[in-house]
């Protein structure tokens, strides 16, 4: 079974409507703070596995005409995103006519775009490199999807979309400097899709050691989502956190009786549980548990019986 992918583009992002950028002519004009959607979705059936070349003039020429006002940008197909890798050096190299970029989203793509397993993307921590004062990014792909550890002062926000993270990709995550992080979410997947990383690959993260300002966790779509919620209950950055967030992945009832059996709860100003797998007396325990929290149990999935075997699937994996 492949699970639900992407069915529609960015409507928001960073606090902002998301406007496309049209194809041709003078950018429309807007009511205040915006974030433009920028992309050139084309496929010539080259296989090369270059730049797009329709992309490369395409985004030199919007930079040209707005760079210096863009503060906020979305970034979807840089032609067919299966073959194409993403455009991470030539955003690096215009960073110096986007002075004012402070939120980017790198992958804004439906499943009628590309697959998330199928989206090249490559390391995408120079872009923090080359955009010093960047303050939320946002990434969504699959294939050659790599990180590598980078000291950032200023980076508020980083999320990472995928059906499967490597332990590989997570640890280089975790050994990151980033003092001013409040928002970390990652999609850790399936490991049909590379998504290996286990509990213990988060253990420097679960013990508090890591971004001292972290007050929202997700750790989303995620196949293991019940031994993360057992090592949550009790884990040091626990308490610290505002926000938790364990949706849209593979969480049953062992999982839902750690976290009201663990330690308290109630400090938090949100629980997001959506797309679980809990009975419905377990769902209405956890709420009934943390009176004054928002708790978010909708979505609930069955599982999938075959061949005297129970499947359950996470929101995203293909």
């Amino acid at each position: 079974m492949i699970a639900l992918t992407f069915v529609s583009h960015a409507r928001e992002f960073a606090g902002r409507p998301v406007v496309d950028v049209p194809d041709d002519g003078p950018l429309p004009t807007v009511d205040g703070p915006v974030s433009w959607r920028f992309g050139v979705w084309h496929f010539d059936g080259a296989t090369d596995e270059g730049l797009s070349e329709e992309f490369r003039v395409a985004f030199d020429q919007f930079v040209a005409q707005a760079g210096p006002s863009v503060e906020s940008l979305v970034v979807g197909p840089w032609g067919y995103a299966a073959f194409h890798p993403a455009p991470i050096a030539q955003l690096c190299a215009a960073a110096s006519r986007l002075p004012a970029l402070r939120a980017l989203f790198l992958g804004d793509m439906t499943s009628e775009d590309c697959e998330v397993s199928w989206i090249r993307v490559g390391d995408v921590s120079p872009l923090l490199t080359a955009y010093p004062a960047l303050e939320v990014l946002r990434v969504r792909g699959g294939e050659d999807l790599a990180f590598s550890p980078v000291r950032h002062d200023r980076l508020r926000e980083l999320a990472v979309e995928s059906g499967g993270l490597s332990r590989e990709f997570v640890g280089a995550v975790l050994d990151s400097d980033l003092p001013a992080l409040t928002d970390l979410e990652l999609w850790l997947g399936t490991a049909d899709y590379g998504g290996d990383a286990r509990v213990a690959d988060l253990a420097p993260l679960l013990a508090g050691e890591r971004f001292p300002a972290l007050r929202r966790l997700g750790l989303r779509n995620a196949e293991i989502a019940d031994d993360l919620a057992e090592a949550l209950a009790s884990a040091p950055v626990t308490a610290r956190l505002e926000r938790l967030d364990l949706s849209l992945g593979t969480l049953g009832d062992r999982g839902a009786a750690a976290l009201t059996g663990g330690r308290t709860l109630t400090h938090l100003a949100e629980l997001d549980l959506h797309h679980h797998y809990l009975s419905e007396e377990m769902a209405a325990a956890v709420a009934a548990a943390l009176p004054g929290v928002r708790v978010d149990v909708s979505d609930p999935k069955e599982p999938d019986e075959y061949d005297g075997e129970s499947y359950r699937y996470t929101a995203v994996s293909e």
